[in-house]
């Protein structure tokens, strides 16, 4: 799935403000092999220093996505091994990604379905905690009280299912809320704990797409 990245630099930032500001405005900082060989990272990046989503506990990407790859100024990498607090608090432009769109239409299980996958790619998934606690600041944006998600019941092999193919292994269920019957899908509640509940696809709500 191909993230839009936009570039902060009117901002700057240390590591930690640039990623709250990502995770409360769009989705995170740029991450990923994908989105630091592209040729919009190098357009953006224009030959300036930006702040990426890697950080060293040991290195990993901050949206928990795979590391399994090196690209390193390697001046920089042992300056940062041998003074780590130095970088992380300096200023530097960033790069943020934002790959979810809140539709605030109102519309079937289905029919959001639907549009997504015309529009923009598919409904959305949540696949970790961070990707939960940026959801639910733009769930709060909504119209309708709760919000579809790409997660479906089917009744036919018994159990809940990301319509993306990813497995479900976070979850953010409210256990009174959850129903496992045929015609079901899951939403997320716009106000108050923002739990996952499942509700009759029938039902009319604002939903969340993914974007290429």
């Amino acid at each position: 799935m191909k993230s839009q990245m936009i570039i902060t630099n009117l901002r700057t930032k240390s590591w930690t403000q640039a990623q709250n500001y990502c995770r409360q405005h769009h989705t995170d900082l740029a991450s990923g092999l994908d989105q630091i060989y592209s040729e919009e990272f190098k357009t953006l990046q224009n030959s300036k220093e930006l702040w990426i989503s890697l950080f060293r506990d040991s290195w990993r990407w901050s949206d928990g996505s795979n590391f399994s790859f090196r690209y390193w100024d390697m001046d920089s990498f042992n300056d940062g091994l041998n003074n780590r607090t130095s970088k992380t608090h300096s200023s530097l432009g960033f790069v943020v990604t934002d790959n979810v769109i809140l539709i605030q239409e109102s519309k079937t299980w289905e029919e959001a379905l639907y549009y997504c996958r015309e529009k923009h790619h598919d409904l959305v998934s949540i696949t970790n905690r961070q990707k939960q606690v940026w959801l639910q600041e733009k769930a709060r944006n909504a119209s309708t009280p709760f919000v579809w998600l790409g997660l479906r019941y089917t009744c036919t092999l018994g159990f809940w299912f990301w319509v993306t193919d990813e497995v479900i292994g976070y979850n953010n269920w409210d256990s009174n809320s959850k129903v496992d019957v045929c015609d079901m899908s899951g939403a997320i509640n716009r106000a108050g704990e923002q739990k996952w509940v499942s509700k009759s696809d029938d039902n009319k709500f604002n939903f969340f797409c993914s974007k290429h």
